[in-house]
């Protein structure tokens, strides 16, 4: 099957929990699925089957959490060559990871921001360069949600494009936790979008989020998605245009017909949006 992802297209993450209704699925009911392939390399038996169904029904692209890029210790060269071989094995035209880390002497099962300043340009950089020298393809680095910032000597829309530029690598670009950063830390959404390099862009996602009683945004990855993050994503569609776009629900799965009507106002909005050269 094509594996390519059309820029025109609506992703659903896949999960455990969801796996009998993903494999009763429709064919057309999603355009691709999107897995974290630590939690799959290795795995056989009736999930691994279920997997090897799944990819084979429909693309799969691929959003790693381990790598912990912005990490001191070495790059893990193991897991590097073990998500090689997993993206090459399901044909995954399209790879992420975080802009974080999450590892100190140990899994942090967190993922920790990366102080804003030049130095970590060049050690994250660097990295990600040999991430990708590992992997025999180009990523894409996620801006991700953090509650207590690190030393700031850049803004975080500058430290992200800086990276994006020395690492040459892309960006997936989350709405929700643009979202929740620009909320908690107060800065315009506008203003971070403006600094962000269009090329770059490779991918988007979206999911929800909590609101504390104290105002406090969370992202947690277990509820719809806010009309905020959907007003994000119209707005990055405007600016960037449409890439492929990953629904994001990790915990309280609903019925999988709420999943799916969330993915069909992406495709909605999408076949919506006109591009200026289309439109004159």
């Amino acid at each position: 099957m094509d594996t390519t992802l059309n820029a025109r297209s609506a992703g659903l993450g896949l999960r455990r929990g969801l796996l009998p209704e993903l494999l009763a699925m429709d064919a057309g009911a999603v355009d691709f699925l999107e897995c974290a392939p630590d939690n799959w390399i290795g795995v056989g038996g009736r999930y691994g089957e279920a997997l090897a169904e799944l990819s084979a029904r429909w693309p799969i692209s691929a959003h790693g959490l381990s790598l912990s890029l912005g990490g001191t210790a070495p790059l893990d060269t193991q897991l590097l060559r073990r998500t090689r071989e997993f993206l090459d094995r399901h044909g995954v035209a399209l790879y992420s990871e975080h802009l974080s880390y999450c590892t100190d002497d140990g899994h942090l099962y967190d993922l920790m921001p990366i102080p804003f300043t030049e130095e970590a340009i060049g050690h994250v950089a660097a990295r990600i360069r040999q991430a990708q020298d590992a992997l025999g393809r180009r990523i894409a680095v996620e801006n991700v949600s953090y509650y207590a910032a690190p030393y700031q000597a850049l803004s975080e829309a500058d430290f992200i494009a800086a990276v994006l530029a020395e690492a040459d690598c892309d960006l997936l670009l989350d709405l929700n936790n643009l979202s929740v950063n620009a909320h908690n830390h107060g800065y315009p959404v506008g203003e971070f979008l403006d600094r962000l390099p269009r090329g770059r862009i490779a991918s988007y996602h979206i999911a929800g989020h909590y609101d504390d009683a104290e105002g406090l945004k969370i992202d947690t990855h277990g509820a719809a998605v806010r009309e905020d993050a959907w007003a994000l994503l119209g707005e990055a569609y405007r600016r960037f245009g449409v890439r492929p776009t990953v629904l994001e629900r990790d915990f309280n799965l609903p019925p999988l017909a709420e999943l799916l009507g969330e993915t069909e106002r992406i495709r909605a909005m999408q076949r919506a949006f006109v591009p200026v050269a289309e439109a004159a």
